[in-house]
């Protein structure tokens, strides 16, 4: 039934399947790694240090493999640069097996770029760290053959007939010994195959197969009925089904939110919400994230939706935290993102998060002195300001906006 809700014609069972976990391990190979802090840039003139703490690294490598009895050219090494931009706390790994500095540089933006959604212009490159990771070479991996205990071509009887429950009715289906089955035999669903760690259960319009290495490989024999579209009639089921999918969808984006982020307020208390909207800014579905950030977070999405209409492109964000328009206290910056169709050209819907930030500016450390009576002494205002502009951060007009005011933030 799995293998239906995903389209597959045909599965492949491993006979140790039911022990996969244990039975990997037995066969993985052994590994070491290495790593030493670096600190330098990633440009040409650091090249001679870079490759000097590989070789050092690499030879210790070596020799933890060698007291496991792995000889040297029976494994190999891989170097790993953990590249971030200066200034920040998030090193990410890019493979150096190439030797080149510059296409360091560009995996680690196209990784950046991943992550995070964006790679910074001028911000230079720092590596972090150098690691080797060693191995020995990869094995071949064949599982045994059973001995043959049955006519080849032919497919066997049942030992015993059970029922079964499947597709919403009884079935009658064929008990059969996995011990009695040989390379080449066949089973017809519905079906059960009694092996010594688990049971295998093929159900109608499906076809086990038992291969020369003694898997078994489960066929679809009947094609599949098409799954008939939904109609635009209420269906209350269908609701609940898609409101848990949207659901899910703005969940996930607070996962990553939290992974990515710099800020304890974010990273560890959590003061953010995330939510998706359809391309006209109408609330699809939220997370059960702050409900004080979630009220009037559609508000921020029309605003933007209406003030730069007709100048909205793939990689743009928008960032407003203005109370006239759908804000709530300074400090809360919504973050909203359009979403395109493949070709680029239409806008399906929208993304929003809205994440409590330390400090915007204002008359009190905090952004949010009881004792402001104009919203300048509160903090900076964001009003509509366009932070990333096709794929590119705009660094230095967010540093602009954040200093360039009578109480400017503290630390931008």
């Amino acid at each position: 039934l799995v293998a239906d809700a995903l389209g597959m014609e045909a599965v492949l069972i491993h006979p140790f399947s039911g022990l996969l976990s244990a039975y990997g391990i037995g066969l993985s190979s052994v590994f070491a790694s290495r790593q030493q802090g670096l600190l330098q840039p990633l440009a040409e003139e650091s090249r001679a240090a870079i490759e000097t703490l590989i070789a050092a690294l690499r030879s210790e490598v070596v020799a933890e493999l060698g007291e496991q009895g792995i000889a040297e050219e029976a494994l190999s090494t891989r170097p790993v640069l953990h590249v971030r931009y200066d200034g920040t706390d998030t090193a990410l790994p890019v493979n150096f097996e190439h030797g080149s500095i510059f296409r360091a540089r560009s995996d680690f933006e196209a990784a950046h770029r991943a992550q995070f959604g964006f790679v910074y212009d001028v911000k230079p490159i720092v590596v972090e760290t150098v690691a080797v990771e060693g191995m020995e070479a990869a094995r071949e991996v064949r599982a045994e053959t059973s001995a043959p205990n049955g006519a080849a071509g032919v497919e066997p009887k049942p030992s015993e007939s059970r029922r079964i429950y499947t597709e919403g009715r009884w079935h009658e289906a064929g008990v059969y010994r996995r011990g009695n089955l040989k390379p080449s035999n066949t089973v017809a669903g519905p079906a059960l195959i009694i092996e010594p760690n688990q049971t295998i259960v093929v159900e109608p319009g499906w076809r086990a197969e038992i291969t020369s290495l003694n898997h078994v490989v489960i066929r679809r024999t009947e094609r599949k009925a098409r799954a008939a579209a939904l109609g635009t009639e209420a269906d209350p089921v269908m609701l609940e089904v898609f409101n848990n999918l949207f659901m899910s969808i703005a969940e996930q984006m607070g996962v990553t939110l939290q992974n990515t982020a710099y800020s304890v307020n974010i990273k560890e208390r959590l003061d953010f919400s995330c939510a998706v909207f359809d391309r006209h800014g109408a609330l699809v579905a939220n997370a059960p994230h702050m409900p004080v950030h979630l009220g009037s977070m559609d508000r921020s999405v029309e605003t933007v939706i209406r003030l730069n209409s007709g100048d909205i492109h793939p990689g743009d964000v928008f960032a407003l935290n203005a109370p006239y328009n759908g804000g709530t206290h300074l400090p809360d910056i919504t973050v909203v993102t359009p979403v395109f169709d493949d070709a680029q050209s239409e806008i399906l819907f929208w993304a929003a998060s809205r994440g409590h930030h330390a400090d915007v500016g204002g008359t009190a450390p905090g952004s949010m002195t009881p004792l402001a009576t104009t919203v300048d002494e509160e903090g900076v205002l964001f009003d509509n300001f366009r932070i990333v502009d096709r794929g590119r951060f705009r660094e230095k007009e967010l540093e602009t906006l954040l200093t360039d005011h009578p109480y400017p933030a503290r630390n931008p």
